[in-house]
């Protein structure tokens, strides 16, 4: 039923035929979900293959997510992203730098020296009170651009309750029990793009990455991409290891608020986009993906899972609100 994506280094990130899970046998749904759980883990990573999505509707959202990109700066900056409370809007070239560090100085120490190479489009749920998303204007190339992406919004929401019913069955709770937790749709669709880059400037500077090693934040995170590569994971051993793009797959890791949800449970493991493989000329070409962050609804009180702990000296963490966690954490890589 499963291979595996990714072996190197001590870090084996299964490949996982999600169908199974939906359409499958009770027993089928029941292997699934145990082969998921023991993905995030052991790696607290996976990849998904069998998923709603075809390669033509995959194609066609990465298509419309570089139409966007193609715009003015000027034009992008008019959307831009204001405060992580509404976590929406554009973000320009070293805008945000992604990191392990916490400490804003150090957060702004390591932004000047080495800047993320991306600029991204955070598009949240729609309709949102006090916090509405960032439309370009519906004109030339972008007429659609609205309805594509708050579709795939929404397909991505019905994986990610799918994928966190998984981890219910696989932790022996009723499948069900994350749904109430989920069913907001608090979650943020991240169009990606990598700019062309010059060989020498990751020379130059050695600290030069893509995007910075870091956890995610929440729950889980479906990530689409294209074939390009860069994506590295930080195996046992300390040693970053290739995530390389398998065709109509959906790369899928547990975020920090997943692990602390779960007992420590899941892992949320490090990852970093790099410069991809070496190929001909003196240019990496640009680099798309789009990453979609699930999260609890944001009113979410957590605490730990029934089922993670046996007695109350065992609860690692005290309990949280989803929202302010978030916002917490997206306020320092700001």
């Amino acid at each position: 039923m499963e291979s595996a994506a990714v072996r190197s280094e001590g870090l084996v990130i299964p490949l996982i035929d999600f169908s199974s899970f939906l359409n499958g046998t009770a027993e089928q749904r029941k292997e699934t979900a145990n082969a998921i759980l023991h993905g995030f883990q052991t790696a607290g990573f996976i990849y998904l293959k069998g998923l709603p999505v075809t390669s033509e509707y995959r194609k066609h959202v990465f298509q419309t997510s570089a139409k966007y990109f193609r715009l003015p700066l000027e034009t992008k900056m008019s959307h831009c992203w204001t405060t992580a409370e509404a976590n929406r809007g554009y973000s320009a070239p070293g805008r945000e730098k992604t990191t392990t560090l916490t400490n804003p100085e150090e957060v702004k120490k390591l932004r000047d020296a080495a800047p993320d190479l991306k600029e991204s489009l955070e598009i949240g749920r729609e309709g949102e009170p006090g916090h509405p998303n960032h439309w370009p204007e519906e004109e030339g190339e972008l007429v659609g651009f609205k309805q594509t992406m708050l579709e795939f919004h929404e397909k991505c929401k019905y994986l990610h309750t799918e994928v966190m019913r998984a981890i219910a069955v696989g932790l022996g709770i009723d499948e069900t029990w994350f749904d109430s937790y989920t069913d907001v749709g608090d979650n943020t669709l991240r169009l990606l793009h990598y700019p062309e880059v010059k060989k020498d400037v990751f020379t130059i500077n050695p600290g030069q990455v893509r995007a910075g090693a870091h956890s995610d934040y929440g729950s889980i995170t479906l990530l689409f991409q294209d074939s390009r590569g860069g994506l590295q994971v930080k195996s046992p051993t300390g040693v970053f290891v290739d995530a390389t793009p398998i065709e109509d797959t959906c790369v899928v890791n547990a975020g920090d608020l997943l692990a602390r949800w779960s007992n420590d449970n899941i892992k949320s493991t490090i990852h970093r986009v790099v410069e991809p493989p070496a190929g001909d000329g003196d240019v990496y070409p640009a680099r798309y993906s789009i990453a979609y962050f699930c999260n609890p609804n944001f009113k979410s009180h957590i605490e730990a899972i029934p089922g993670t702990y046996e007695t109350e000296k065992d609860r690692k963490y005290p309990g949280v609100n989803s929202g302010d966690y978030l916002v917490q954490r997206l306020t320092t890589t700001y």
